[in-house]
């Protein structure tokens, strides 16, 4: 239960998408499905778990666009070695469109920035949410999957999303702290939305029986409290690759494929939910219905 998962599931899906890309255009486009990334605090590796999968199943052959919701505090970019020249604030001002902000990054993923001391999108009243959220709505249509990495916490513009999603990676490790903060933002989001499915991964922990007694303390207390307790997607060790991968500006996935983050990476990669992470309604649309 603890170990990673395979990753061949991987392989069904992408002959889905092979046979889906070949759909007359006269067909309404697919809506992307999504899947929000987000931790109950800072420092547990959320943003490097969502570019590295981000990466991951853009080599699978998916159409991957990473939204860093992490806005004025984002580090996407420097994960994936990019420079963007626009961001979310350029989109919300109506600077430019949302398509016109993308920049490509690798194996053809394509990242939206939440840009660098932008404070003010750091708590963005229910108005500018709403005119972000219409702007980000055509790039539905136009990628398979959207990952969306949110910043540390339940800010207003993460219980909006959570509100509005069909499934949460939370990321958390085995510290009482972040398991404390992880178990208080899976019990807010399963208040806002009941039906949301919820994986947890284990990060940067030291042994797989630190991780194993650490996921049975939040599956005990969700349990007992809340009744019910979020999939265990799996254990990422610590691994001296990744911070050298971080200053190098390269996914670990890239710059050392067998190390052992970059295998458990590749685990949480193939979680199953993610590929029916997809919604009646386009996200955006109903991220707007949540505002109200």
């Amino acid at each position: 239960m603890i170990d990673t998962l395979g990753i061949g599931r991987l392989g069904a899906y992408r002959r889905f998408l092979a046979l889906r890309r070949g759909e007359s255009r006269d067909e309404a486009p697919a809506t992307a499905r999504v899947v929000c990334v987000a931790s109950g605090k800072g420092g547990t590796g959320k943003s490097v778990i969502a570019s590295n999968l981000a990466v991951l199943r853009a080599r699978a052959g998916e159409r991957v666009l990473l939204i860093d919701f992490d806005a004025g505090l984002a580090n996407a970019h420097l994960l994936l070695g990019l420079a963007p020249q626009h961001d979310l604030s350029h989109v919300l001002d109506g600077q430019v469109k949302a398509e016109d902000a993308l920049v490509e990054g690798p194996h053809g993923l394509k990242l939206l920035s939440g840009g660098v001391g932008r404070h003010f999108l750091g708590n963005p009243t229910r108005r500018e949410l709403d005119r972000l959220f219409r702007a980000l709505r055509p790039l539905e249509g136009m990628f398979d999957l959207l990952l969306i990495d949110h910043g540390a916490g339940l800010t207003h513009a993460t219980t909006t999303q959570i509100a509005a999603a069909s499934t949460l990676l939370l990321v958390t490790n085995h510290e009482v702290t972040a398991l404390s903060d992880s178990y208080a933002l899976y019990k807010r989001a399963s208040l806002v939305n009941p039906y949301l499915n919820v994986g947890l991964v284990m990060n940067r922990t030291p042994s797989r029986e630190v991780a194993a007694r650490a996921w049975e303390r939040f599956k005990s207390a969700s349990d007992r409290f809340l009744g019910h307790s979020p999939d265990f997607v799996g254990w990422v060790p610590i691994d001296p690759a990744v911070p050298e991968s971080v200053e190098a500006r390269l996914p670990v996935v890239l710059s050392s494929p067998e190390s052992p983050a970059a295998k458990a990476f590749a685990g949480v990669a193939d979680w199953g939910s993610i590929d029916y992470a997809k919604n009646a309604k386009p996200f955006f649309d109903r991220a707007r219905g949540a505002l109200r």
